[in-house]
């Protein structure tokens, strides 16, 4: 539709004088010339550019006499002006071309440019023409003149003594008399009697009049505020046969504009509603079509505050009206009530400060050429006109102000609506909605058309044949693609009146006032005509049109003389040389495409069908054209000028099922012709005998002929159909879309019997389903369910200036214009019509066949939503609810639980007992959610019940959600839980509490497992790498059995009760031996893993049988099971080269450890980023230091690595060829003497083998953590089960370590030996590959048998406490930082025989990982 651009321009005439300020300005009939009128002067105007070209000023004598001037009117040759003045004089000016050839302006080209002078026309068209005026005749009519209409070749001249005068232009009456309004009888029909009630006041007069000529009568308003419609009953003008007709509820009216192309007049009434009438074609009664009006909703402050209506303006081509009121401001509707803009609200009426502003005052206004101006006198009231130095104000003095707008190719080319792109043309430019032309380039997908839906991943390279762009590309973005049209060819052919873009979005095609230009997105060029002359030959009058890469259109071609149907090929030049040309009998005034068929509407009412071929010839290629059909619509259009648009469509009244041939379905079945507003459908006559396809020639086929019209809907603006055809989405593509202005949207839905059951002979196979949306509709995204828009949107820029500067800028007054793409889903409405209409089984067809949509459950949200909001919030009893038949039909969808609850938790509570009382009980819900594994949605429902029930059922049901998020691992859900469980428990019932920060993953990285621990960098970090070391300087954990879980006034039962439900959970994880998830359990929710081990040792945390702990372990943690190497175990490294360094890994981990992929899903970005140390050996533990026990800190070294790729598994020895053998290691331990090292062939065939038999670098940092947690706390057992999986000795060795100090369980020793011998058992049955490990560790095997035995007091040993504060454990950091620098390996076991073997075992990992990193080493110390 409209839509205002940018900021209005002022153009420069500042009056002197009041004498000299603009009044009135009137355009000629072209548009090209604008009379301006000041009390005492009339100027010319050009249009572009827009300059002054003359101005007579009247003698000060004269001027006494005549009056000040009020009105003008321009006769239709625009040789004449007739202005009227105060005193009922009225004056006539001829207008001659003055200095012969001469031009006031020119354009100046420099040097070298191609000179226009050639161009035929191009006076006229490019330069500013030197005209002169002249007074030839002065009419005196002794009465003050109430209104000037040119009427054909006369003017009607309404008085204020109540008399019609009809004079001749040259200033004539031709001896006519007035006619006196009081003789004129009005009735309110025509079919009354005719003798009417005839006005009967003496003092009746006109105040305003408008000629209409497709209804061949005046729409006056009288000074009593009646208003009517005045017809000539015969030819002959006089005031026995004229009669009038009058609606009786008007009686406030103002002003009058009429619209000739939709039949109506638009009469302003006094409250500031616009009420627009349309005859009755039968009755000849005038018929309220609609209103015009602000609401109270929009514009609550103003909409009974604006005055009089004062001007009303229809644009040039009839498809939109201007409104403004004594009050000031503008508002612009479409032809049928939708409001497009006001100036009465938003940036228009308030600065950015929040104040307001004064309202610009409109004292005339005028469209320009096309619509693309709107020159508007300002005025602010008369109280600012005389002459008010002090004010200085350029703004406050009236001045002419032009105001740009921006339009849709509907209003002029209805034949863009089978498109499902929106274009829309400004004066020099084009905005489209399709993408830039390298996403459109390929989007061929006519597959994902057929079967459809194109996926919003979806690869906009698919194959298939050429169809429309997706949905991602026409929704894209918010901005336009703005496409300049060529200055070259604007520059002799503005404006421009018609533009069109092909199926594909990649071409666009303009006509101006000459010939015509195309413009590729692709190429991004536009191609014009190689030759001026032809291009000037030809006049586009019908619209123009794509078919595949043709350009189709109908012009005038001005040398022969001759209506024309051309076809031009996009590829080739543009030249007539290369056209087909068809030739017409007579104007073509509208053309349309629908497949290979052309429709034209031509001036003499016919409809003429033309079939388009492809001929290609050698290298030529071209396109011929067939007359297929004409039908003559002369019986049922009393004008040509009525038809708005004419469509070929597949639609018709039978829905495919009952045609006799189906394939018909998809032909051109009926012709949508839009009558001013009604929309008329003829389909073709099958009742005939039907010709069977095989039997004759399709091109000789004789074509079905056409039923009589029936009307379809009225006030429809604009009618959207497809040619396209989908077997899943029938209704959405079968469908006929209508636009109604202030009604909304219609469609036209095809009703389909199920599972192709005969139809019942009492169903309707069509429906007319009306709807409401937002948004002014300008194309339909058919299969997407979309209407796609534009909307104005407005910027401020009044901070920039000052407020009390001396002139208020425009750019102050008025905010800067934009146009915004808008889109929006209408499906809920369609569906909640059916529904209503008992209609559900349709309903649900519709529903299925959309279901796919990323949007659909919104879809359902919203239905539901709206009919809660207007059901729930009525005043009166609903007779016949619609809620529960949509709760019912929601229910039919998966999606039905969540859709409730997303619908409850946007209403307002007071609702959620008549939405529950219709969709079931949220307990019910709830439990459904559970039972379908629904965490969230429960969740939500939770919140609910919270809100509805007492605090023991939320608590019950919290408990049960809680326990299944713990099983499924929902971290994230289950700190929620914890969260609000406690609220209930400390009684804060009413709302959830908010999150405390420790809780969150994203404060402490996921790595709560570090709770007691206080971690410090000794060496700066300012040589790190950015991004691989993310460590704060210092960081201290919450310490103690819950950490700062909980606040500290919370009720103490609460938490015993969360704890022992996290126990409970612990305790079965660990029975089932899922040590994984208890790490992922304990990482997420700070759970205090090392004091409940401690607990648990002899219980829970016992392992009762290591054969099935081992396998479940290699299971879990993809670790392989060890296999046998080819060459012999003993490690090639013989030159003593290595240090043992031990098995530390110290590496900083872009994710948790203990987050597998599936689980990590609901983690927190912010939490994967940080970098932690997510490793650390087994600590340490000296026999014979008698201190507390403790946790025990190394010194590390570190050192960089280059980045490569993120987290790998390594597992073969291609890895260790192509890159280091640590590729996914940032940081790790390496000897600060290990600065050379050179590996020979055996030794690296040594390194892969050991490279197979590990599992993936995550699984291992995984396990060392469990290790050293297990070993703080005592689980020996575990232990053993870990450092079998890792194949490390130097565990068993520490654990025989701890066991010496004679304060271990013997118990637990005893276990430990059974499981070893289990294992071996198992080993040298099943898994061979474990026995070389398992004979390295024979020796302490003997040694542990030995201290089982020799045990008699296992009770002595005290747990080793844990949860000290950071402040208790530093002084022990410190004192054992040198205890030990790399000391796995106890020293108490390096002295046996096999130690050497175990050494040179681990040397070979550890060579390994320590190869590729040779650069310099950090010293981290961990304290």
């Amino acid at each position: 539709m409209y839509f205002l651009s940018g900021w209005p321009k002022r153009l420069l005439c500042a009056p002197r004088s009041p004498a000299e300020a603009p009044l009135h300005v009137q355009s000629d009939p072209r548009r090209a010339f604008f009379a301006v009128l000041a009390p005492a002067r009339l100027s010319i105007w050009y249009s572009r550019p827009s300059v002054l070209i003359v101005t007579y000023k009247e003698p000060a004598k004269s001027s006494a006499q005549f009056g000040s001037y009020t009105q003008a009117e321009w006769r239709p040759d625009s040789t004449m002006i007739a202005v009227s003045t105060a005193n009922g004089y009225i004056l006539f000016f001829h207008i001659t071309s003055s200095r012969g050839d001469k031009y006031l302006y020119e354009p100046v080209y420099p040097k070298g440019s191609p000179q226009m002078k050639g161009i035929p026309h191009f006076k006229e068209e490019h330069c500013a023409p030197a005209l002169n005026l002249e007074m030839k005749k002065i009419l005196d009519l002794q009465a003050p003149i109430m209104s000037l209409q040119s009427v054909l070749e006369d003017l009607l001249v309404a008085t204020s003594d109540g008399l019609l005068h009809l004079i001749h232009w040259e200033g004539m009456t031709n001896g006519r008399k007035a006619i006196n309004l009081s003789t004129v009888p009005f009735s309110v029909d025509l079919q009354s009697s005719r003798v009417g009630s005839f006005l009967g006041f003496a003092d009746v007069h006109i105040k305003d009049m408008e000629y209409c000529a497709t209804l061949d009568g005046f729409a006056v308003v009288f000074n009593d505020g009646k208003v009517g419609f005045i017809t000539p009953v015969s030819s002959r003008f006089t005031a026995e046969q004229l009669h009038g007709v009058w609606p009786q509820d008007v009686v406030d009216g103002t002003c009058v504009a009429v619209n000739n192309k939709y039949r109506l007049m638009a009469f302003g009434c006094a409250s500031g509603s616009v009420q627009v009438y349309t005859i009755d074609n039968t009755t000849g009664a005038m018929l309220l079509s609609h209103k015009l009006e602000l609401t109270a909703k929009q514009y609550p402050d103003i909409w009974n505050k604006t005055g009089a209506v004062k001007l009303i303006r229809w644009s040039p081509d009839n498809s939109a009206v201007i409104v403004t009121w004594e009050y000031g401001g503008l508002s612009l509707w479409s032809v049928f009530g939708a409001q497009l803009i006001c100036t009465l609200g938003g940036d228009f009426a308030y600065r950015s400060d929040g104040t307001k502003k004064d309202p610009l005052k409109i004292n005339s206004m005028s469209w320009g050429a096309e619509g693309y101006h709107l020159w508007v006198i300002s005025g602010f009231g008369s109280q600012h006109t005389q002459t008010d130095t002090d004010l200085g104000s350029a703004v406050k003095e009236p001045s002419i102000l032009l105001f740009q707008f921006i339009k849709s190719v509907l209003t002029v080319n209805p034949c863009m609506s089978n498109q499902e792109q929106v274009l829309l043309q400004g004066e020099d430019r084009l905005y489209l909605n399709c993408g830039e032309a390298s996403q459109t380039q390929n989007l061929k997908y006519s597959s994902a058309r057929t079967e459809h839906m194109p996926r919003h991943g979806k690869s906009p390279f698919a194959d298939g044949g050429l169809e429309a762009p997706g949905l991602s590309t026409l929704l894209g973005h918010r901005h336009w693609h703005v496409v300049q049209i060529s200055s070259t060819y604007l520059e002799s052919n503005w404006p421009i009146r018609f533009s069109a873009i092909d199926k594909l979005g990649q071409n666009i095609a303009v006509a101006g006032k000459f010939g015509f230009a195309h413009y590729s997105l692709l190429t991004k060029k536009w191609k014009l005509f190689g030759n001026i002359t032809q291009e000037q030959n030809m006049i586009v009058t019908g619209g123009l049109a794509w078919w595949n890469d043709f350009m189709v259109l109908a012009c005038y071609n001005l040398s022969d003389r001759q209506e024309e149907l051309r076809i031009y090929l996009r590829t080739s030049n543009l030249d007539n040389a290369f056209a087909h040309v068809t030739k017409a009998p007579i104007e073509t005034l509208l053309l349309s495409v629908f497949r290979d068929m052309v429709v034209v509407f031509r001036a003499d009412c016919s409809i003429c069908l033309y079939s388009i071929e492809r001929k290609s010839d050698g290298s030529n290629t071209t396109a011929s054209v067939q007359v297929l059909q004409e039908v003559s619509m002369s019986r049922y259009i009393p004008h040509p000028f009525l038809v708005v648009s004419v469509t070929l469509t597949s639609v018709s009244t039978e829905n495919g099922i009952t045609l006799k041939m189906p394939q018909q379905a998809r032909d051109a079945e009926s012709i949508m012709l839009n009558l001013a507003g009604q929309l008329i459908m003829m389909q073709r006559d099958r009742s005939g005998p039907q010709i069977r396809e095989k039997d004759s020639n399709p091109s000789q086929r004789k074509l079905l002929p056409f039923c009589p019209p029936v009307v379809l809907a009225q006030s429809v603006e604009n009618v959207w159909t497809t040619c396209r055809a989908n077997k899943q989405k029938r209704h959405l593509l079968e469908a006929l879309w209508l636009s109604c202005g202030g009604a909304g949207m219609k469609v036209w839905l095809p009703l389909f019997p199920r599972d192709h059951r005969k139809p019942h002979s009492f169903l309707s196979q069509r429906i007319m389903l009306p709807f409401h949306i937002n948004i002014y509709p300008l194309a339909v995204l058919f299969e997407d369910a979309l209407v796609l828009g534009a909307v104005n949107d407005t910027l401020l820029y009044d901070s920039l200036y000052t407020r009390n500067s001396a002139r208020e800028q425009l750019e102050v007054l008025f905010p800067f214009c934009v146009v915004e793409r808008t889109s929006q889903i209408y499906l809920h409405h369609i569906l909640r019509q059916l529904l209503v209409r008992n209609l559900g089984e349709q309903a649900l067809l519709l529903a299925q066949s959309c279901a796919a949509l990323p949007y659909f459950p919104h879809v359902l949200e919203l239905m539901l939503h709206e009919v809660l909001e207007e059901e729930a919030t009525s005043r009166e009893p609903i007779p016949d609810p619609l809620l529960p038949t949509v709760a019912k039909f929601i229910t039919e969808f998966p999606l039905f639980l969540q859709t409730v609850v997303h619908c409850a938790r946007k209403t307002e509570y007071a609702l959620w007992n008549y939405l529950f009382a219709a969709v079931g009980n949220p307990k019910d819900l709830f439990e459904e959610c559970l039972m379908a594994q629904d965490l969230d949605t429960a969740a939500s429902y939770l919140i609910i019940l919270q809100n509805m029930e007492v605090p023991a059922v939320s608590r019950q049901h919290a408990t049960l959600l809680f326990n299944t998020a713990l099983e499924q691992g929902k971290w994230d859900l289950c700190r929620h839980m914890i969260r609000f469980l406690k609220a209930i428990g400390s009684g804060e019932s009413e709302t959830p509490p908010s999150t405390p920060t420790s809780q969150e993953p994203s404060s402490s990285g996921g790595f709560e497992f570090f709770r007691n621990r206080s971690i410090s960098l000794s060496q700066s970090a300012e040589n790190v790498p950015p991004g691989k070391f993310g460590l704060q300087k210092t960081l201290s954990m919450p310490t103690g059995p819950s950490g700062k879980r909980w606040s500290k006034d919370s009720d103490c039962a609460e938490n015993m009760y969360i704890d022992m439900m996290l126990w409970r959970h612990a305790r079965r994880l660990l029975e089932d031996v899922r040590l994984k998830d208890l790490g992922c359990f304990a990482a997420q929710l700070g759970f205090e893993l090392i004091s409940w081990l401690c607990k648990e040792r002899t219980r829970a945390a016992r392992v009762d049988n290591f054969v099935v702990a081992l396998k479940r372990l290699h299971k879990d943690f993809l670790w392989p099971l060890p296999i046998i190497p080819a060459s012999s175990i003993s490690s090639p490294f013989k030159n003593g080269k290595c240090r043992a360094v031990g098995e530390q890994l110290l590496k900083p981990q872009s994710a948790d450890p203990f987050l597998t992929p599936e689980m990590d899903a609901g983690i927190s970005t912010i939490q994967r980023s940080q970098s932690w140390l997510s490793s650390i050996g087994p600590t340490h533990r000296d026999a014979d230091i008698a201190s507390p026990p403790g946790p025990q800190m190394q010194d590390a070294f570190l050192s960089p690595l280059s980045n490569r790729g993120d987290e790998c598994s390594i597992g073969s020895a291609t890895d260790l060829t192509e890159s280091s053998s640590m590729v996914d290691g940032d940081w790790t331990m390496v000897d600060e003497n290990f600065s050379t090292l050179s590996l020979t062939q055996s030794e690296l065939e040594h390194i892969s083998m050991e490279l197979a038999s590990k599992g993936p670098h995550k699984s291992q940092v995984q396990l060392r953590y469990l290790l050293h947690i297990f070993m703080e706390a005592g689980c020996l057992d575990w232990c053993v089960v870990i450092g079998l999986i890792l194949r490390e000795s130097s565990v068993v060795s520490q654990i025989l370590g701890i066991a010496q100090s004679s304060e271990m369980d013997g118990e637990m020793l005893q276990n430990i030996k059974a499981g070893l011998h289990a294992v071996d058992r198992w080993a040298s049955t099943d898994c061979p590959g474990y026995k070389p490990f398992l004979n390295i560790i024979k020796p302490q095997l003997q040694k542990l048998s030995e201290i089982t035995e020799e045990l008699v007091q296992p009770d002595t040993f005290q747990p080793i406490t844990v949860g000290k504060t950071p402040e208790q454990t530093s002084p022990r950091a410190e004192e054992s930082r040198g205890s030990s620098s790399h000391g796995s390996i106890p020293q108490s076991e390096t002295g046996s025989n096999n130690s050497m073997v175990s050494r040179k075992e681990e040397d070979t990992t550890q060579a390994d990982e320590e190869e590729p990193f040779q650069d310099g080493a950090y010293d981290c110390c961990v304290s």
